[in-house]
């Protein structure tokens, strides 16, 4: 169409939609609640546009109404999308998470930066907990919601990191105040800086409304300068003194540029980090061994190749940076128990077919123990191919043949020997640990 000729209201109608489309990628990114700012913003604007919208006159002509139609859907769109991305359920939980991570700071971490008792492991495996429940939380590829779960895992491994690093150092300070007067004002500098690392992490956590990441900024950037102004007179233990408190109090600042770091980069998108990708490329090899197993006629003569290629692999998993990541120890863990399942696979089997070969006279609890270790390698060959979830009918039939197996063991009666006793032990452990592959594989775990 000649835009020289366009009627004015469909010109109108074109920018208001340009406009638009100017703040789309920031609504489809948008990984807060409904009562944040920049939710309240972004709705204030797509608001406005509708209004906008509805304000064209369309003169009764049909190809304006159309186009007036299409602009204010698109707009609608876009509201929704930020209500969903603000309210969606797993959003939510994320959040619920991080309440709970709240809480615990509150009654274990700012108490002891006010000079209570020292950290506990109740606030350590607490904080563990939470980790690893916000790592388990369903994104479904969901920009908003990786950002989400990006931005909490941050916050929260940034105190972990905070306090580890504190709880590492020595209580008494380095130095005493007679060795120079310098080392009065490095000390003096130390206690801000501690008091600092409290409000840091009451701000990391949102549970300090009376501080800003701006303020505690210039604070620590007016520690860093008034510990470059002293004069050191050359001593080479008070200069590297006085450099430790400085790394320390750079460790600090880089800690609140973590909001920032989190919306100016694409670490949230875990799919094209490289430690995740070395993962991936190792389960796709480990994936083509299985695969190559399970349908060999004859799987025997694979056993020793296939083994020995799998233990590299376990090495390869050894080597990844965890980048100080949860999510990408979750998934190196979960890699490794891959790589270890098929490697008792071929061990069962390779037992099986020994034991075929060298047939001699046993005791009956023995033979019984043995008969459910066959019948188990069966169905961990079943469960190694296995891709669906819990609600499939196959998910149900493999995890009642596995308690089936576990049943079958504990009828077992060893009958006083000690060799039945502990192959029936191996067994249930066995047995176990395939429920919790079958499990692990289907619970749906993302990156």
């Amino acid at each position: 169409m000649d835009m020289g000729n366009e009627h004015p209201s469909i010109t109108r109608l074109r920018e208001i939609q340009k406009e638009v489309k100017s703040i789309e990628q920031q609504v489809i990114g948008f990984s807060g609640l409904s009562d944040d700012k920049n939710y309240k913003k972004l709705e204030r604007i797509l608001t406005k546009q509708l209004f906008e919208i509805d304000s064209v006159d369309t003169e009764g002509k049909g190809d304006i109404q159309q186009a007036r139609k299409r602009a204010a859907q698109e707009t609608e769109r876009l509201l929704k999308e930020l209500e969903q991305n603000a309210n969606h359920p797993h959003r939510i939980e994320i959040q619920n998470i991080f309440k709970e991570a709240q809480s615990l700071v509150k009654e274990k971490i700012v108490p002891f930066y006010s000079g209570g008792n020292c950290v506990t492991d109740e606030f350590e495996e607490g904080i563990q907990d939470i980790i690893l429940r916000l790592t388990h939380v369903k994104t479904g590829g969901k920009i908003s919601l990786r950002k989400a779960r990006y931005h909490t895992l941050t916050k929260i491994c940034a105190v972990q990191e905070i306090i580890e690093d504190c709880m590492k150092k020595q209580p008494s300070l380095p130095l005493s105040e007679d060795v120079h007067p310098s080392v009065a004002k490095i000390n003096s500098v130390m206690c801000d800086v501690n008091k600092a690392r409290g409000t840091l992490i009451a701000l990391l956590m949102g549970v300090n409304s009376d501080e800003t990441c701006r303020h505690l900024s210039c604070v620590l950037s007016g520690l860093i300068a008034n510990l470059d102004a002293l004069d050191v007179c050359g001593r080479t233990e008070i200069r590297n003194y006085r450099r430790e408190v400085v790394e320390d109090i750079n460790k600090l600042l880089k800690y609140l540029d973590l909001e920032e770091e989190a919306d100016t980069t694409y670490a949230f998108d875990l799919g094209q980090n490289h430690s995740i990708l070395k993962i991936e490329k190792v389960l796709k090899r480990m994936r083509e061994i299985k695969n190559e197993l399970l349908q060999a006629q004859n799987p025997p003569e694979l056993y020793l190749s296939s083994k020995t290629e799998l233990q590299g692999l376990i090495g390869q998993l050894d080597e990844v940076s965890l980048e100080k990541n949860p999510c990408i120890r979750e998934a190196r863990r979960r890699a490794v128990i891959e790589v270890q399942t098929l490697i008792t696979y071929i061990d069962l089997k390779e037992a099986l077919e020994k034991r075929k070969l060298f047939a001699c006279e046993e005791h009956p609890s023995h033979k019984a123990v043995w008969d459910v270790l066959g019948n188990l390698s069966e169905i961990q060959g079943e469960v190694l191919s296995f891709g669906g979830n819990r609600t499939d009918k196959n998910y149900i039939r493999l995890e009642e043949l596995l308690t089936k197996q576990l049943l079958a063991l504990d009828a077992v009666d060893p009958q006083g020997e000690e060799k039945c006793k502990a192959a029936r032990k191996q067994a249930v452990k066995l047995a176990q640990n395939i429920l919790s592959y079958l499990d692990l594989k289907s619970d749906e775990w993302e990156y």
